[in-house]
């Protein structure tokens, strides 16, 4: 594998991440109690715990999304850069 199909890989999981990471964020800010009854229902926890799983759980995605995708991604890009300024 070469490192353009490396950065085109990195380059859309960065794209599908982000943009499921901006989706639940802006869920759990347009509509807190729908989101908190339905998790609540679904894993049979007090309501009041939801939030604060929900804002825990966003927390960790975001920063598994930038180790795991971002980070890989601005490194190869680097990687290229700095290779073919010296070519």
């Amino acid at each position: 594998m070469d490192i353009q199909t490396l950065i085109t890989l990195f380059m859309w999981c960065t794209i599908i991440t982000g943009a499921l990471f901006v989706f639940s964020v802006v869920m759990f800010m347009l509509v807190p109690d729908l989101a908190a009854s339905v998790h609540g229902k679904l894993f049979s926890i007090p309501q009041e715990s939801v939030g604060i799983a929900a804002y825990s759980l966003i927390g960790v995605y975001k920063i598994l999304f930038l180790v795991f995708n971002v980070v890989p991604y601005v490194a190869l890009l680097i990687v290229v850069k700095k290779t073919t300024v010296k070519a």
